[in-house]
């Protein structure tokens, strides 16, 4: 099913989020969507699905001109989109989630859902229970499910934002071999991307953006250079390895214990220093975000000592690690991070510690503007957060974090950055470190493991490495650990 889209123009306030696009997608193609954060992809691919309309511009499928004004709609067009983020219900079944936006009434012939279920699900070697709740899912499972019910109602464009975003390995392996076969089968794919691999391993054909605008097509064979000067007006250099110097121990964790309805982690000892980053690496699933929230004060623990500067926290409320300069940055920006529906001023206003029974509007406006300014977010005090992109979403839950901090916990913090913006966030992180404050971050890029830590722990399955020197230790080294090889010879703890 052909794709076209004409002279697309979008505005947010005074942001030209989509500048004139024109693009022109063939059946049976993947056609890679590139560029920066805040490049308009997100926005372009959401006006095509439907969740935004263009102020102007003209849509076509197959060479006819179609209105989309709805998610609903799109998909009556042949047109699904999965997000980076997967739009599902945990505390639903997998087969409930499988049967949201269906037509066929309010009591729809379960039987024949299972069975189309695990039909379509064999069709492309999904291993999904249909009775299991989302919430027992890991993001690639999840995106097979969105993948599966998109197909099921009848897509024959398939949209995916950042599907790379938070799955292992061998999940984009799986992934991308869906992808290559619905292609095969005549189907459109338009793959979201600021990943270079992964839109030169994938992409039949690229288009990328950059503020706005459309600034070329490329075909293979692809020069990775050519690309990010494409993607930025200029070549970026990654940033090296550097271990920042640190402290006297400040923060100790002892003989933690922590458990959930699906895991359970034993005994993990750690004294973190002054200025320290702690990569914390893993398949999801194994333990490292129990841990981390645990630290944070949003779990208990079922044993053990989590001690700041000597004062036990374990057991406390989440108001006492937050009072104690503990902070926990989420990978859900929307969901957990930020509020829906508030500006960025109104954010810093709930952030910031008030001290008298008035709010200062004019100062809250002040200092919105001068966080806007530090962190380089694309954005005004007016705006609200929802309509920020992904990348400028994180610069804005960095600028909130109160100065000074202790503690910095940070849930995937460059999840579905460009290049630039990693090795900008990066630096504001290390200044935070330059100040005494330690960081323990979740990441599922190794390269970033090994490249921001000073030690790393890798969870496998509940278990727990001692802590290894990031300086000393091999992306090959780390993989295998991951994978449960030479866990034994490496735990941390005392069983």
């Amino acid at each position: 099913m052909s794709v076209e889209l004409l002279h697309i123009h979008k505005r947010f306030g005074q942001v030209h989020a989509n500048d004139d696009i024109t693009l022109t997608i063939p059946s049976g193609t993947i056609q890679g969507i590139l560029g920066e954060n805040g490049a308009g992809k997100s926005t372009l691919m959401k006006v095509l699905s439907g969740y935004i309309q263009a102020d102007s511009g003209e849509i076509r499928i197959e060479g006819s001109p179609v209105k989309i004004d709805s998610p609903a709609d799109a998909i009556l067009w042949g047109v699904g989109m999965l997000h980076q983020d997967p739009l599902d219900f945990p505390p639903m079944k997998v087969v409930d989630n499988f049967l949201i936006g269906h037509k066929g009434g309010l009591f729809p012939d379960r039987r024949t859902v299972y069975r189309e279920f695990r039909e379509l699900g064999a069709r492309f070697d999904f291993n999904l229970d249909p009775d299991s709740y989302v919430d027992s899912l890991t993001v690639g499972e999840r995106q097979q499910l969105e993948i599966l019910r998109l197909l099921w109602l009848g897509a024959r464009v398939l949209i995916l934002d950042e599907p790379t975003t938070g799955i292992s390995a061998p999940q984009k392996v799986k992934l991308f071999e869906t992808l290559r076969k619905l292609a095969s089968e005549g189907m459109t794919i338009l793959f979201v991307s600021h990943k270079l691999e992964d839109v030169e391993g994938l992409c039949s054909r690229v288009a990328v953006l950059r503020r706005g605008r459309l600034v070329g097509e490329v075909a293979p064979p692809y020069v990775t250079d050519d690309l990010v000067q494409m993607m930025f007006g200029k070549g970026i250099t990654a940033a090296e390895r550097a271990q920042t110097a640190t402290g006297d121990c400040s923060f100790a964790v002892e003989h933690l214990s922590v458990e959930d309805s699906r895991l359970k982690i034993r005994d993990i000892n750690i004294n973190v220093h002054c200025g320290e980053v702690i990569g914390l690496a893993g398949m999801e699933g194994s333990g490292q975000r129990q841990f981390l929230r645990t630290l944070g004060g949003l779990m208990r623990p079922v044993a053990g000592r989590i001690a700041l500067n000597g004062n036990n926290l374990a057991g406390k409320p989440y108001h006492a690690f937050h009072e104690a300069g503990i902070s926990y940055v989420p990978a859900a920006r929307l969901e957990e991070g930020l509020i829906a529906g508030l500006t960025l001023t109104e954010h810093f206003i709930l952030a910031e510690q008030e001290t008298g029974f008035f709010i200062n509007k004019q100062k809250a406006e002040s200092l919105t503007t001068s966080r806007i300014e530090d962190f380089v977010i694309r954005g005004t005090p007016i705006n609200r957060v929802e309509s920020l992109s992904g990348g400028n979403q994180q610069r804005l839950l960095l600028a909130l974090q109160r100065s000074p901090l202790n503690i910095l916990l940070l849930e995937h913090p460059t999840r579905g950055l460009d290049i630039e913006s990693t090795v900008w966030i990066w630096s504001k992180l290390k200044e935070r470190c330059r100040q005494g404050a330690s960081i323990l971050f979740i990441s599922a890029d190794l390269d970033e493991i090994l490249t921001y830590s000073d030690r790393i722990l890798v969870f496998f399955n509940g278990k727990v490495t001692e802590p290894l020197d990031a300086s000393t230790t091999s992306v090959d080294q780390l993989g295998q650990l991951i994978g449960g090889k030479g866990m034994e010879n490496r735990r941390s703890t005392h069983e």
